[in-house]
């Protein structure tokens, strides 16, 4: 491509992040006061897996006020780069306890915690730190075997056994539902989990806050309002198709 190619695709990349970014503002806004709430209750969390910096930070010019990241050397290789004094930068890919401490201080919000080993390890890091991290915990709702998550029968038992560590406060409940291209479908397992996150929220659990239902990604966010989500994590709706490497 000449010099001229690359500037005319870059700024019709800018172009497109803006018009996708106030198409799935209003969207959301939509859903919002459809199922009830207003639009300022959910957080529109965009989904940074393979984005340039340059065009995440445009995003977050537009008023983006949240960005996802889902491998940890991707985050570290970018960190420098995010203009994060208006953004929370938060980790929503699955996590292995031996990267736990290259992002402890960079992220605000871990959302994919799933295991007691997973909690103890950013318990124990943040500790070293003298700070505490919020999570998230992951729920397989689907119960897929080839997806990461805590599985819905064991879910009390799990938020019960690290509800004790110190170090970590959980904020609330992620999930990734099964492809399910039935709005109908969609809708019944976003449902279920929504049903979840009240049951909890009533038992009143120490150090256990549902401030946060994360689920619904650019396919299915407008459903997953409807049924309850607080905040969706949305990727190629804003930034086009991914080069997946």
């Amino acid at each position: 491509m000449t010099e001229k190619s690359l500037i005319d695709a870059d700024q019709k990349k800018i172009d497109d992040i803006t018009y996708n970014y106030n198409v799935i503002c209003e969207r959301i806004a939509q859903a919002a006061i459809k199922s009830g709430r207003n639009p300022e209750d959910i957080k529109f969390l965009a989904a940074t897996k393979t984005v340039a910096p340059r065009y995440i930070n445009h995003a977050i010019s537009l008023g983006l006020s949240y960005i996802g990241e889902n491998k940890v050397q991707e985050l570290v290789q970018k960190y420098d780069s995010y203009d994060l004094n208006n953004c929370s930068l938060q980790f929503i890919g699955h996590l292995q306890t031996n990267k736990v401490r290259q992002i402890i201080d960079k992220v605000d919000l871990i959302q994919s915690v799933d295991s007691v080993k997973l909690a103890q390890e950013i318990a124990s890091q943040s500790l070293k730190r003298g700070t505490i991290t919020n999570i998230l915990v992951e729920v397989n709702i689907g119960r897929e075997e080839n997806k990461s998550g805590v599985y819905v029968e064991n879910l009390f038992d799990f938020l019960q056994k690290i509800s004790r560590i110190d170090g970590i406060s959980v904020q609330g409940l992620m999930t990734i539902p099964p492809i399910c291209e039935n709005k109908d479908e969609i809708r019944k397992i976003f449902k279920k989990m929504n049903q979840l996150f009240i049951d909890i929220s009533a038992k009143k659990l120490d150090n256990i806050y549902m401030n946060c239902l994360s689920m619904g990604m650019s396919d299915d966010y407008y459903e997953a309002i409807l049924e309850g989500a607080t905040m969706v994590r949305i990727g190629s709706a804003l930034f086009g198709a991914r080069n997946y490497y």
